[in-house]
């Protein structure tokens, strides 16, 4: 037969053809390993000496086997060519189409590799941008431009031969002390559900394939420690934990990773319940489902639930995990044995197959002319002018005021002491998935390969022309009583002390945030709590900045704090965007995404409790917070001029509005975010006493005034009832509008009427947003489109 009449035949090559033929015609042709080399990923370049970015990574990461034979039939996945080690741009896009090349020369089919990197804060790889931490894109209020950046990572990861992102973290956050609160987006449902399904939407547009994780239940292991059990009721998983999931699947995301963790004894990676019943028969997935890294070895490693690795495999494979990474270990040579000792049904490896060579079919890596070979590699920039813009953008939308008794904005000229160990470090900036602390920092001789200010440096160069001093105190961790006295001196002798205090994130205990890295209390780290207490005493006033990858209690001094900013981790544009905060060149918008607590330090929590889980007199602990959820202060504030929700009915099946006009009477841009809880003082079960349903920011112009209508569905009121069903109830209900979780400017009572209705899947799960914008001019006058927030004070 011709060459070109075989390629005719074979069905699997024709792009025309519909990709379940063309599927099943390749798998068809396979033998069983090259069907099994499909499933697993293949992490070159990783060693020992490198520092660990995963767990046990110096146990489990390194393959004897050699490259030649590894893909000799063919492998699924390439593990982070360009986020293991720094490579430049170029180079790194050369090796990888000649490693392409090589496994398309090397299989009987020529299939290549898809290639995965973590994305959670932009592209993880040398040089490219540094955006904000999730829990400032929680903070943000703002889908719009997170999906964005969405977008923009997934453009850059697209041109370099990248075809899947590890990111968004959908996991909600439910006690701060765990490490890994800094990547998830925050403690509310609704609120990382629509932030998280705007990132989706962001990468996938690109063309990247972009992951859930982790699914589910990992935020909830008890005591707030890395990979410990969960014991949590359906009830709170269904209500609390996956909802961002069934948001963001709606979205268009192609597959889902599994927690590490075990719910009630049984591990998620070997939870046919989780990944079959409920993702795939449920919510009608069709992706493919990726292992975290190692979690099919940890079966047997960790939870001790397999035999052998071969029966980790198996496990895995009826869970429906179907792709094993970030290298080759229980479905390499364990899973073909099992196969052959009969324990590992072939059905399954098939049933794994057809999902992963589906998804390669539509990335159209299965076409006889795909091309390792970048289109234009000359023109690879990761860290371009329009990445860094929206990196600023949305570090200065996110950066929340805590608290300000009119210290802020700071005024030109001032003689300022900054002090404090995140004051004049680049990677206070940063958190732990970002590449220069979850790599470069094992690399100290390799330059940062990005520009970043630190606050100080941004402070001391600011047009204000601030007179700066500088003290670093203590560090993150240790410290000693002489840095603590020379930063008192320095604030002494200044008009205002800016502290700058934090977390440095870190992996497994080489930080104070991040994964692996859990905290005992909500204290500051270190001695910076009493760096805190010695500067207040010098009776200057002192600004506190927070850098930190979780609330942090500080009710000891917030009453002598002249005002307080919180940052989260605001990326590599986060100085500047500080400085023109502190400044007053752009007035502070963001809003919380988690509660910072107040006393109970051992006793975390978040909004989301019911009546019992709040202050009563039936325990002696008090867990009123200090910030509460949504809280975030402005030096411009929006008016509100009124609320309307005069309907006294809202029917089960039907929609429900609520209107709100807002003014801004000042000379700035400023913004509002309208939150909108539920409250359910009757149910079938102990409901959270309010609960977030909506929450849209409004921008609002100099001199603009806009009304906001938002369209309640009914199906917004739903929760998990005792029968295990969602409903939607009867009854008396209130809707609680405001500012914050504890600043509500309006109550609308209210009956539901109507049948009892079950929801599923299916269901609303945001409402409809309506703005119509106004203007005006305040005493007649015109107001300019832009301007500076209002002077500050002497």
């Amino acid at each position: 037969m011709a060459i070109d009449d075989q390629l005719t035949a074979e069905v699997w090559r024709d792009p025309a053809a519909d990709v379940g033929a063309r599927v099943g015609d390749l798998m068809a042709r396979m033998t069983i390993r090259e069907k099994v080399a499909q499933l697993y990923g293949v992490w070159v370049g990783i060693d020992s000496a490198g520092g660990d970015v995963a767990p046990h990574q110096h146990e489990l990461a390194v393959v004897s086997t050699d490259w030649e034979e590894l893909i000799r039939d063919g492998i699924g996945q390439l593990t982070r060519p360009f986020g293991t080690k720094p490579i430049e741009p170029l180079a790194g896009t050369s090796a990888l189409a000649r490693s392409q090349r090589q496994i398309m020369a090397a299989g009987r089919f020529g299939i290549p590799a898809l290639v995965h990197e973590e994305c959670l804060t932009g592209l993880a790889a040398w040089q490219a941008t540094v955006f904000p931490s999730p829990l400032c894109w929680g903070a943000s209020f703002d889908p719009r431009l997170v999906e964005r950046m969405g977008a923009q990572i997934g453009r850059t990861m697209r041109g370099l031969g990248v075809h899947q992102g590890l990111a968004p973290v959908l996991d909600v956050s439910r006690d701060p002390r765990w490490g890994r609160t800094e990547e998830t987006i925050g403690e509310d449902p609704y609120l990382v559900g629509v932030i998280g399904s705007a990132y989706v939407r962001g990468v996938e547009s690109a063309g990247i394939i972009s992951t859930l994780k982790h699914f589910v239940g990992y935020s909830a292991s008890r005591g707030g420690r890395n990979h410990a059990p969960v014991s949590i009721g359906r009830r709170e998983i269904a209500d609390v934990l996956l909802p961002p999931f069934e948001m963001a699947l709606r979205s268009g995301t192609r597959s889902v990773m599994n927690a590490y963790t075990d719910m009630d004894g049984l591990p998620a990676a070997t939870d046919p319940e989780l990944f079959t019943d409920l993702l795939r028969g449920t919510y009608g997935f069709t992706g493919t489902v990726v292992s975290d890294y190692f979690a099919v070895t940890f079966l047997k490693m960790e939870h001790n639930v397999a035999e052998s690795e071969g029966d980790a495999a198996g496990q895995a494979l009826r869970a429906g995990i179907d792709v094993e990474l970030p290298t080759v270990k229980c479905f390499g040579q364990p899973l073909l044995d099992a196969i052959d000792a009969g324990e590992v049904d072939i059905a399954l490896i098939d049933r794994a197959l057809e999902r992963v060579l589906r998804q390669k079919c539509e990335l159209g890596l299965l076409d006889a002319d795909w091309s390792p070979e970048p289109a234009d590699p000359e023109s690879v920039r990761l860290d371009d002018d329009e990445s860094r813009a929206l990196a600023r953008e949305l570090a200065e939308r996110s950066i929340v005021l805590l608290r300000n008794d009119g210290a802020l904005p700071l005024a030109a000229g001032k003689r300022i002491a900054v002090v404090g160990p995140r004051a004049d470090e680049a990677g206070a900036l940063m958190g732990c998935y970002s590449f220069p602390m979850h790599v470069g920092v094992h690399h100290p001789d390799v330059p940062m390969g990005i520009e970043v200010a630190t606050l100080l440096g941004a402070l001391r160069e600011d047009t204000a022309g601030y007179q700066v001093s500088y003290a670093q105190g203590v560090p993150v961790l240790g410290g000693s009583d002489e840095g603590i006295a020379e930063a008192v001196r320095a604030a002494r002798a200044a008009e205002v002390c800016v502290a700058v205090l934090g977390d440095k994130a870190g992996l497994f205990g080489g930080g104070t945030s991040g994964e692996g890295c859990d905290a005992t209390d909500l204290r500051l780290p270190g001695r910076q709590e009493e760096l805190l207490d010695a500067l207040l005493e010098t009776g200057t006033p002192v600004v506190l900045v927070l850098l930190v990858g979780r609330p942090y209690e500080l009710s000891r001094q917030v009453d002598r704090l002249a005002a307080v900013v919180c940052g989260f981790f605001p990326g590599e544009e986060g100085a500047h965007a500080l400085a023109d905060v502190l400044s007053g060149r752009v007035n502070p918008s963001g809003r919380l995404p988690v509660t910072f607590p107040a006393a109970g330090v051992n006793q975390p929590s978040t909004y989301l409790v019911p009546p019992l889980g709040q202050a009563s007199g039936v325990s002696n602990i008090d867990q009123t917070v200090l910030f509460p959820f949504g809280h975030g202060l402005s030096y411009a504030p929006a008016t509100w001029i009124g609320v309307e929700a005069a309907a006294q009915t809202w029917a089960t099946d039907g929609t429900y509005q609520v209107t709100v006009a807002l003014r801004n009477g000042t000379p700035v841009p400023t913004s509002e975010v309208v939150q909108v809880y539920l409250h359910d003082p009757v149910a079938e079960v102990a409901r959270p006493v309010q609960k977030l349903i909506a929450a849209p920011r409004i921008d609002l112009p100099p001199g603009g005034e806009r009304t906001v209508t938002i369209e309640l569905h009914a199906d917004l009121t739903a929760y998990t009832g005792r029968a295990g069903q969602r409903q939607v109830d009867p009854g008396e209900v209130e809707l609680r509008i405001g500012a914050s979780s504890a600043d509500i400017r309006s109550t609308a009572r209210l009956k539901m009427i109507g049948a009892r209705r079950e929801v599923g899947f299916e269901r609303v799960m945001e409402p409809k947003v309506a703005v119509i914008d106004g203007s005006y001019s305040a005493d007649g006058v015109a107001v300019p489109r832009n301007g500076s927030v209002p002077a500050p004070r002497a």
